[in-house]
């Protein structure tokens, strides 16, 4: 076998391959990667929670410390717009399953070293997936949701690493290739399974320099890395910038050179016009989109003819393409990343309420509604993160958008910390928030629209077991045609209900100096962050 693993038809459809590049950085005919330099980027965040991959879900956590850290699988760096096929970082090939599908036993590489300079072994992959699997008391794994399907995780001997699984799901691969599933050292979990959320130690690209809190964080070339020749970069500089203009003043000035997250249309056409060839864009879809909350908890949007209203009156076939100029959103989808073979076709999605074509047919239906309710002069609160893109542009389009069925509503920008604080105490009425992704599979990305007691950070306040049902047997069916039919049933009862309203997908625009190579972009601003194959023609 070979390093990497293509997944068979079944699973190839199920997952898909649909991010498209654009104007990628080209490579001259005859042109070899070059040693030295070092890469200066910006992040996009004033600084990350923690360190720690296994805890945090922000990319500020990821864009800072990804180039520290190996996983055990990833997307193939070289095509990360490919999200079916996998490639071994730690592990020497990629594994056929036996026992129907519930075992994978992973080989790991001979002669990795820490940073520290002693061996990495098996029993640290294995301490470090069972520390996100089976959290120790006390310590939040924020992913933990996603491997329900792992019975246990052993380690055999020093170079071998056994998944078992409790049942077969295609859905296992690519939550294996999750990119925050840093591996960390044995012998520092057991000691204090919190260290790395202050700390930096790893077997990664690059070994950890020095971190200016909410200024920057530096990174040196690792000479002991286990892919040869890896990486081209003597080092690296991050810098925090939550402000997009010092963002894109930077890489206009060569101050730096990229950044990871996703620039507007009008900040990118605004480099392209002073810069001309010296930037390079790269373009993809976003496994990322915005979703409208209600409160199910409080009056009155514990009604859902309130909440279906709401749904009905917002216009997005007329307003992504309108929106689309100045901000990075892009396409009208349902629940499901729009182009998978689980996510509804457009003529699926337009019967449902919400997707409806005719706006005013839509229009009216909202407008009887809330007479029908008594709620015919609603207004509430609208909350939101205090992110220009696309948050606060998709928050006040909507506030005008409800404003045609006599509803009016305020909207009250908050930063991050209190947005997270509303939400997980049920303090709002309704709130702007956002299902992103990293590797795109399907029946993961979804788990966003479970109830609570199914995902814990699902933050609309109602309870629905047939909704879990459903759910439930989609991710134990292989057979991707019931698959799909499942998916469309849990798709019509979310929005049916209107529990929380899937609105419009985002739009990956990156730029990059033309001197920057070996970096490709994909559906995800949490993928392919190490650095490791970057290298700079200057």
């Amino acid at each position: 076998m070979g390093e990497n693993v293509v997944l068979s038809a079944a699973a190839r459809a199920l997952l898909f391959a649909v991010a498209s590049i654009v104007a990628a950085a080209p490579v001259r005919a005859g042109e070899t990667a070059r040693q030295g330099g070092t890469l200066t980027y910006m992040i996009p965040a004033d600084a990350p929670p923690s360190f720690d991959g296994h805890r945090e879900t922000t990319y500020a956590t990821i864009h800072a410390t990804a180039p520290f850290y190996s996983v055990l699988v990833r997307l193939d760096p070289e095509h990360p717009e490919d999200v079916t096929t996998f490639v071994c970082d730690l592990c020497t090939e990629m594994p056929t399953p036996t026992d129907n599908g519930t075992t994978y036993a992973f080989k790991i590489r001979d002669g990795v070293k820490w940073h520290d300079g002693s061996p990495l072994t098996a029993y640290d992959v294995a301490a470090s997936w069972n520390h996100i699997v089976h959290p120790p008391p006390g310590y939040n794994s924020a992913r933990q949701n996603w491997y329900q399907m792992i019975d246990q995780i052993s380690a055999p001997d020093p170079t071998t690493v056994v998944f078992s699984l409790k049942f077969a799901t295609l859905a296992f691969l690519p939550a294996l290739a999750d990119p925050y599933a840093f591996v960390y050292k044995r012998d520092i979990l057991e000691k204090d399974p919190n260290w790395y959320q202050k700390n930096i130690m790893g077997s990664g690209p690059f070994r950890f320099v020095a971190y200016d809190l909410g200024q920057s964080i530096k990174g040196e070339r690792n000479p002991d890395y286990y892919h040869k020749g890896q990486p081209y970069l003597d080092g690296f500089v991050g810098i925090f910038a939550d402000k997009q203009v010092v963002r894109v003043e930077a890489i206009r000035a060569d101050r730096a050179t990229t950044e990871f997250r996703g620039l507007p249309p009008s900040a990118i056409d605004q480099l392209k016009k002073e810069l001309g060839d010296r930037i390079t864009i790269q373009q993809s879809d976003w496994n990322c989109g915005n979703l409208i909350t209600p409160n199910s908890k409080r009056k009155p949007f514990d009604d859902v003819r309130v909440r279906k209203a709401l749904l009905l009156a917002i216009d997005q076939w007329h307003g992504a393409p309108a929106l689309a100029k100045i901000a990075n959103v892009h396409t009208v989808g349902g629940v499901v990343f729009p182009g998978s073979p689980l996510a509804a076709s457009r003529e699926e999605l337009q019967k449902l309420a919400g997707f409806w074509p005719d706006i005013e047919k839509s229009r009216a239906e909202a407008k009887r509604l809330l007479r029908e309710a008594g709620q015919e002069t609603l207004s509430f609160e609208l909350l939101n993160r205090n992110v220009d893109q696309p948050y606060k542009y998709v928050g006040t389009w909507i506030v005008d958008e409800w404003s045609k069925i006599g509803v009016k509503a305020t909207q009250k920008v908050v930063p991050t910390g209190p947005w997270f604080e509303a939400m997980r105490t049920s303090n709002f009425d309704v709130v702007v928030e956002a299902n992103c992704n990293g590797v795109v599979n399907p029946l993961m990305d979804t788990q966003k629209y479970l109830p609570k007691k199914a995902f814990v950070e699902n933050y609309g306040g109602y309870e629905d077991q047939e909704l879990i049902d459903i759910y439930e047997k989609m991710y134990r069916e292989t057979d991707v045609a019931k698959q799909r039919a499942l998916m469309r049933q849990y798709e019509t009862r979310v929005i049916d209900m209107a529990y929380e309203f899937p609105m419009l997908w985002w739009n990956r625009l990156l730029p990059q100096r033309s001197y920057m190579h070996g970096w490709k972009i994909g559906p995800s601003h949490y993928v392919n962050q190490d650095l490791g194959k970057i290298w700079l023609d200057k």
